[in-house]
C-alpha cells in the first residue's frame, strides 16, 4: 500500500483524491483555507474532453452524474466571433466545436467553480485538512518525504503532490529555477445574472462569443443549469445515499443561480488589478465606449461584487530534474493565462493521469518512481503545449491595430468560406482521440 499526500484543495488536487479513494490508495489532501466556504467565488468553467474524461474516470458514479446533471451545456450556438456592434463576422458551427462528440464522458459542459469544488469534496470527509498551510517538504532516509505545516505540524507519505497552485510553495523548493513570466495582458471579469434580462441577444445567450473591437477583447459564455439543485437533489439522491455520501452536504452549496460570464482582456498595466469592483466596471465602459448598447449595458448592470481584475502570467518551461518522491500538477507546474480556455481542462488531465500511474504502483505493476516519471514525461509535453496556446491567444487578445484589423479580415473570410473555417477550427477544439477515458 502506498500513502499520498496532496498539497492543495483545488479542482486538480481533490480531483486526484477522488480518484485515489477510488483506486483504495490512502490519501490525505491539505487546504491552506480555513473552511470549505472560504472561495465561495469564481466563475464559469468549459469542461472539454480531456476535462470530462478526467472527471468520469476519477468520479464515483453518484458524484459523476451529480456533475453532469448539475452543469450545463457549453451553449447550443457554436462559437461566434462577433465585431463590436455585434456583427458576426465568423460562426463555427456546433458539430465543429462540439466535434459531433455526444457521449457525456467524452464532450463538453459549462461548470460553476464554486459547484464543481463542492462536488469533488464530496465523500472525502476528513481526508482533506482546512487551515493546512504548506511550508515545504523534507526527503527522509526511509525513501518517504515528510510535509511541514505552518502550525508546527507534519505528516509522512510515500508521495508528496504539490497542487498549491501557481505560487506553489512546493515548486519553489524542488524546482528553484521554475519562474512565471507577465503575459502582457491582464483580465477584468463579472457576471450578469440571466433572470430578467430578455434584452440579451440569442447570439450571447445561446453559445461562446469573442467580441473582437479595434482594441481590447471581450470574451462571453453563458451558465446555464440543465437542472436547478433542487431537480438534481429529486433524481440522485438515493443513489447518493446507497453510495454513501451526504446528500446535504453535497447539494448544499452548489450554485443557484444562472448567469452571462464576461471577460476583458486588455494590455497589462491599463487597470489596477486591487481596483474594486464599482472602478473597473466604469474603465471597461470607457473603454467600450461605441461598442453596441447591448454590450454596454451589460458591463454596466454586472454589480461590483462579481467584478474583479486578473493579471495574466505563464510558466516558463522547467529544466529537466530527477523525479523522486515529491511531484507537481495543475497551476503548480504549468500555470498558464485563462486566454486559452484550457487552465482547469490541463489540471484535471493531470489528475487523472498522475491517478493511473499510481494505481499501477500501487498495484505493483512497476515501481512507484518509474510510474512518477511517466506521468511527468507526458504532463510536462502537453502541459506546456497549453501554456503555449494561452500565450498565443493572450498576445493576439492584445495585439495593435494594424494585427488587428488583420485578425478581423481573416475570421470575415473564415465566416464566408466553410472548408476554410472546418480547416482553421477543427483541430483546435476536437482532439477526442486523446481524450478518450481510459479506465484506471
Amino acid at each position: 500500500m502506498i500513502s499520498v499526500g496532496i498539497i492543495g484543495g483545488g479542482i486538480g488536487g481533490l480531483c486526484l483524491a477522488q480518484g485515489l479513494v477510488r483506486a483504495g490508495i490512502d490519501v490525505h489532501v491539505f487546504e491552506r483555507d480555513e473552511h470549505v466556504t472560504a472561495r465561495e467565488q469564481g466563475y464559469r468553467l468549459h469542461i472539454d474532453p480531456h476535462g470530462s474524461a478526467a472527471l468520469h474516470e476519477c468520479l464515483p458514479e453518484p458524484l459523476w452524474n451529480a456533475f453532469t446533471a448539475t452543469a450545463g451545456d457549453p451553449g447550443t450556438g457554436g462559437f461566434g466571433f462577433l465585431d463590436e456592434r455585434l456583427a458576426t463576422m465568423c460562426l463555427v458551427e456546433d458539430e465543429v466545436f462540439r466535434g459531433g462528440l455526444t457521449d457525456p464522458a467524452r464532450g463538453h459542459h459549462a461548470a460553476s467553480r464554486i459547484t464543481l469544488r463542492r462536488i469533488l469534496l464530496a465523500g472525502l470527509g476528513e481526508r482533506v485538512r482546512f487551515g493546512a498551510e504548506s511550508t515545504g517538504f523534507e526527503r527522509l532516509a526511509d525513501g518517504r518525504v515528510r510535509a511541514d505545516f505552518a502550525d508546527g505540524g507534519g505528516a509522512e507519505f510515500d508521495l508528496l503532490v504539490g497542487a498549491d497552485g501557481a505560487k506553489s510553495r512546493l515548486r519553489r523548493q524542488l524546482l528553484p529555477g521554475a519562474e512565471r513570466v507577465a503575459a502582457g495582458a491582464m483580465g477584468i471579469g463579472g457576471k450578469l445574472p440571466l433572470e430578467g434580462r430578455d434584452w440579451l441577444p440569442d447570439r450571447l445567450t445561446g453559445g461562446l462569443n469573442v467580441v473582437m473591437p479595434p482594441r481590447d477583447f471581450l470574451f462571453t459564455a453563458v451558465f446555464k443549469r440543465r437542472r436547478t439543485t433542487e431537480e438534481a437533489r429529486a433524481l440522485l439522491s438515493d443513489d447518493v445515499t446507497a453510495a454513501g455520501l451526504d446528500a446535504d452536504e453535497l447539494f448544499g452549496g452548489l450554485e443557484q443561480q444562472d448567469y452571462l460570464m464576461w471577460a476583458f482582456v486588455l494590455p497589462a498595466g491599463a487597470a489596477d488589478t486591487e481596483a474594486g469592483g464599482a472602478e473597473l466596471r466604469d474603465l471597461v465602459l470607457r473603454r467600450a465606449a461605441g461598442w453596441d448598447e447591448r454590450l454596454q449595458r451589460i458591463l454596466a448592470e454586472s454589480r461590483p461584487e462579481t467584478i474583479n481584475a486578473f493579471g495574466f502570467q505563464a510558466s516558463t518551461r522547467p529544466r529537466p530534474w530527477s523525479t523522486g518522491n515529491v511531484t507537481l500538477l495543475g497551476d503548480a507546474i504549468h500555470s498558464m493565462p485563462p486566454t486559452g480556455g484550457v487552465g482547469a481542462n490541463t489540471a484535471l488531465r493531470d489528475a487523472a493521469n498522475l491517478c493511473r500511474a499510481l494505481t499501477d504502483a500501487a498495484a505493483g505493476t512497476r515501481p512507484l518512481i518509474d510510474a512518477v516519471a511517466d506521468y511527468e514525461r507526458q504532463m510536462l509535453a502537453y502541459g506546456f503545449e497549453a501554456v503555449d496556446v494561452s500565450m498565443s491567444r493572450a498576445r493576439q487578445a492584445t495585439a495593435g491595430r494594424l494585427a488587428r484589423t488583420g485578425a478581423r479580415g481573416f475570421m470575415r473570410l473564415c465566416g464566408t468560406v466553410p472548408p476554410l473555417r472546418r480547416a482553421v477550427f477543427k483541430s483546435s477544439w476536437t482532439d477526442a482521440e486523446t481524450a478518450r477515458p481510459q479506465a484506471a
